[in-house]
């Protein structure tokens, strides 16, 4: 009977310190700008990250995958993670490079559109925990040239009324 319950014990005890070394260690996951800005006419904007894996860390941390969700129509390429981002980073280590790009459709309409991007891994190549997610936005502008347009047209108007009513006031 003590035989048994010892090896119930040391079953238990190496359960348990098993599933403590599996713990995937942490990192810092930023944007170096969250908030983007691309004409209506259509065009793309690429997002730059920085991950950094804290010395504290007592392993290195495997980047393997994302995931993404972003308001249509505009869409997200993440070619750049997949080919210039590390596959791991060891304590202590850290990474700035293009992330991610997300394309604007022409003639899309003037508006905020927002989106998350998250980092995928763990303790080894094949993990998928969540190690850091961002938000983003992407704000669709009129042209520059449109602007000045309009605004010369909204002056030019204005004074065309301030000299029908100075010639009124006058006269």
């Amino acid at each position: 009977m003590k035989l048994k319950l010892t090896l119930a014990v040391a079953t238990l005890l190496t359960i348990g310190l098993s599933s403590a070394a599996a713990h995937a260690d942490t990192i810092t996951f930023t944007l170096t700008d969250s908030t983007g800005y691309v004409v209506h006419t259509g065009g793309s904007l690429t997002f730059d990250a920085t991950v950094s894996a804290p010395s504290s860390n007592g392993a290195p941390v495997f980047l393997n995958g994302d995931s993404f969700n972003v308001t249509a129509p505009i869409t997200l390429d993440d070619s750049d993670f997949f080919n210039d981002f590390p596959l791991s980073l060891a304590p202590g280590a850290s990474f700035t490079g293009a992330l991610f790009v997300l394309t604007v459709p022409p003639n899309t309409a003037f508006e905020n559109f927002l989106g998350t991007f998250t980092l995928e891994g763990g303790a080894n190549g094949s993990a998928s925990n969540t190690l850091g997610t961002v938000s983003f936005d992407l704000i669709t502008t009129p042209e520059p040239s449109s602007i000045v347009l309009s605004l010369t047209g909204m002056v030019g108007l204005a004074w065309a009324g301030f000299k029908r009513n100075l010639r009124n006031w006058v006269g």
